[in-house]
């Protein structure tokens, strides 16, 4: 048998391996980089790996931990920590569910609501789901909710900061289908491919995330109207109906000012995708400091006239941002930010006590941060010596040939590639798919003519899959962490089927209507990009020939 065919065998054996080990619960950073090694090794002593590859590794780690463009992932995972310590997640559900309480299913659509909202200013699911299932669980159990429909809600409504920007897993598919697009293009004689950024993977994603919680919605509202004993209305007390609108206000406002600075310093142009990670980071910070000056100055959590008070103060910050920018655009809006930044964080010296509780609260935020960057980074250089090893070996080409010839095309390849994806996501976590498969499979879809960035959504929304699939589902496990001992697994397993079938439904009508992807990265950041003139959007399926990933 000569080296190349050896090579081929030991690759396809080394993803095996891997996946073996994975279901196993062995950790994933070790297991990637570990046996990717082992099986570096043995293919030198057959002849069917280059030793001098393995010298190059080290180089290879230090692209990863230097590439700019995943400067934004502990950012945003930051700004995501602190507005959940800072208790600003929890006063925006509490609100959201004395507004929609009222109505049969009310509790359920504000979850949905909150989990879209929080999705957009967080993109963490661990934290926005335990903070649902610790605040509306218990209210949803009280009101007589079927346990199944609560938790399922809460779960999938979590899992919207998988998908819904600025998520961590679209800048990490947006790397990885940069490097596999310009080899692709290359391949196919175009020396002058399109980018595939960070805001192309934003904006592609923006619509099918709100298809996305609109399904949930319409699940919630059908539930209300066949099965209304399943999801009653809750009677609000006086107490509760007093002063509510001035209330919605308080709450509504931090995290959509959050969400307006993030996305808004994108689309304006003001500031890549990477920086406006720092301009959310630095909002996140603000809110927080305006949550404990609250808390502190203007009245209890129940004293109508706190929630009046810090109403006015965010309708005044509202009209002075609002006059800033219209007098000295987006750049001075950003300096605007930063003097309200400078000024929130000298009341905080002034007070001592205030002084030590914003710092408690960025010290705990930061070390949460680090945790959870140490251990996306770790599992990402893992992933790097596996697709350095899986693709010299041969592993790449064989995987190519196999997509080439599956039956029906491209679209045969894509259905085989997302139909692996979706029952992976049944035992493993959303970034082991991302780091294995993806820089795998992409490659030779890109180069028989699929749009990247069609692509990288639709494997974005089958990844958050995974957050819900039993019996790994990640999404389950937070919420199974802290609901009462009343609520079954079971229970909490058969909430999510629902919400499964319809992020499949959702994908059909992705698959059937790609323009609901590529209109809008088309129009802010394509302007000479077919559909911008009014001609019918770009296919997410062109003629194409074949190619390899070179990103890893």
């Amino acid at each position: 048998m000569d080296a190349a065919t050896l090579g081929q065998m030991m690759a396809m054996g080394l993803f095996l391996l891997i996946m073996l080990f994975l279901m196993s619960g062995y950790l994933v950073a070790f297991t990637l980089g570990g046996l990717a090694i082992l099986v570096g090794f043995a293919g030198i002593w057959v002849g069917a790996f280059d030793p001098a590859l393995f010298a190059a590794l080290p180089n290879r780690f230090w692209g990863v931990l230097t590439n700019p463009v995943l400067v934004a992932v502990p950012l945003f995972v930051f700004m995501g920590v602190v507005l959940e310590r800072s208790g600003i997640a929890e006063q925006l559900l509490t609100t959201m569910g004395q507004v929609f309480g009222r109505l049969r299913g009310g509790l359920a659509l504000s979850v949905v609501l909150v989990g879209a909202l929080l999705a957009a200013a967080t993109g963490v699911v661990g934290a926005t789901v335990v903070t649902m299932g610790l605040l509306s669980l218990p209210a949803m159990m009280r009101a007589g909710y079927d346990p199944k429909l609560a938790c399922g809600t809460i779960c999938a409504a979590g899992t919207l900061g998988q998908i819904l920007p600025p998520s961590t897993v679209l800048i990490f598919m947006a790397d990885i289908l940069q490097g596999a697009n310009s080899a692709a293009q290359l391949e196919l004689g175009n020396f002058a491919p399109d980018t595939v950024s960070v805001g192309d993977l934003f904006a592609g994603a923006m619509i099918p995330s709100l298809i996305l919680a609109g399904l949930y919605a319409l699940y919630v509202i059908w539930r209300a109207i066949v099965a209304p004993e399943t999801c009653p209305p809750v009677a609000m007390t006086a107490a509760e109906r007093a002063g509510l609108g001035t209330r919605i206000v308080s709450a509504l406002i931090p995290p959509i000012t959050l969400i307006v600075a993030v996305l808004g310093s994108i689309i304006s142009g003001v500031a890549t995708p990477t920086e406006s990670a720092s301009v959310g980071a630095m909002g996140a910070l603000f809110l927080a400091a305006v949550k404990l000056f609250a808390d502190a100055y203007m009245g209890a959590e129940d004293d109508p006239r706190r929630d009046r008070r810090l109403a006015l103060f965010w309708i005044g910050f509202l009209i002075v941002a609002g006059l800033v920018a219209w007098f000295s655009g987006g750049a001075g809006l950003l300096n605007f930010m930063l003097v309200a930044l400078g000024l929130a964080l000298l009341s905080m010296v002034a007070s001592l006590r205030l002084g030590r509780a914003y710092v408690e609260t960025v010290f705990r935020s930061s070390l949460t941060t680090m945790s959870i960057t140490s251990m996306v980074f770790i599992i990402l250089l893992g992933a790097t010596a596996f697709a350095l090893v899986f693709t010299q070996m041969g592993g790449a080409s064989l995987v190519r040939s196999f997509l080439e010839g599956m039956p029906g095309g491209e679209t045969g390849a894509l259905i085989t590639v997302f139909v692996i994806i979706f029952f992976l996501g049944f035992f493993l976590d959303t970034f082991e798919i991302l780091f294995i498969v993806v820089p795998i499979t992409a490659p030779v879809l890109l180069v028989m003519g699929i749009d990247p960035i069609w692509l990288g959504v639709m494997m974005g929304v089958l990844l958050q899959t995974s957050f819900l699939t039993p019996p790994f589902g990640f999404s389950l496990f937070y919420l199974r962490g802290v609901a009462p001992a009343s609520i079954t697994t079971p229970q909490i397993y058969r909430g999510a089927v629902p919400f499964i079938l319809l992020q499949i439904v959702a994908l059909v009508i992705l698959w059937m209507l790609p323009e609901t992807i590529t209109w809008l990265p088309n129009e802010l950041f394509r302007s000479d990009a077919p559909g911008v003139d009014g001609s019918a959007p770009p296919p997410a399926f062109d003629e194409g020939g074949g190619g390899e990933d070179d990103f890893l």
